[in-house]
């Protein structure tokens, strides 16, 4: 498996208690792709909420702050609907952050990862056309991954709410490689319901240098 995100966040983001990580960019800094009142509200108000709220219940479950959320959601059947949402909001949003780069700046799918999307999809234009049917299929609010099963193969999934393919809730498992997320307050602002043109956008700011670097874990 991947390393954590508390490795990857230096431990800021799933100390006990729940933090909100920083982003590793300025809000404007994805612009035209995503606009930087949608990046301030859906971090600084989106992301936060989820932290809040799965802080509110680490006294009921103090294991909460004591595990890898990575362990957390790999048992999230264990927990109430409460901690499901907001542990993997928090889980989700904190990958999404990351896996983002200015326009330019993400570079592309190094060998390793380039033959590995060739073996599964196809082609890397096989890829994207797969993974941008994916998201914009998935009905409601949601998530559509690239995942690395434990076989080492790739898959795509999408996922309902705030779930994601570490939570064993799911039929399809695997470490998130790179996550989209297409709930409407995502891109609603500068997008409206035109869900294909944010997809389209948001291929141009996807973080491959990161990608690779967790493919390779």
């Amino acid at each position: 498996m991947a390393a954590t995100l508390t490795a990857l966040l230096s431990g800021t983001a799933f100390a006990a208690p729940f933090s909100l990580p920083p982003l590793p960019y300025a809000n404007d800094a994805l612009e035209p792709a995503i606009d930087a009142q949608t990046m301030e509200i859906h971090h600084d108000k989106h992301h936060k909420a989820y932290v809040d709220n799965v802080n509110a219940k680490v006294a009921e479950f103090p294991e909460l702050g004591k595990q890898p959320i990575e362990k957390i959601l790999a048992s999230i059947t264990q927990y109430d609907t409460a901690v499901r949402n907001n542990a993997g909001g928090h889980y989700n949003h904190s990958l999404f952050w990351t896996t983002l780069a200015p326009v330019g700046k993400g570079g592309e799918p190094d060998a390793k990862l380039a033959a590995q999307i060739k073996k599964d999809f196809g082609s890397h234009s096989a890829f994207t056309e797969q993974f941008t049917k994916a998201a914009s299929t998935n009905f409601g609010s949601g998530w559509t991954w690239l995942i690395k099963r434990s076989d080492g193969s790739l898959a795509i999934v999408a996922t309902a709410n705030q779930d994601n393919p570490l939570m064993d809730t799911e039929k399809t498992r695997g470490t998130p490689l790179l996550g989209l997320d297409t709930w409407e307050h995502a891109y609603y602002l500068k997008y409206q319901n035109k869900r294909p043109d944010y997809i389209k956008a948001w291929w141009t700011v996807v973080n491959w240098k990161e990608v690779n670097r967790r493919f390779a874990e």
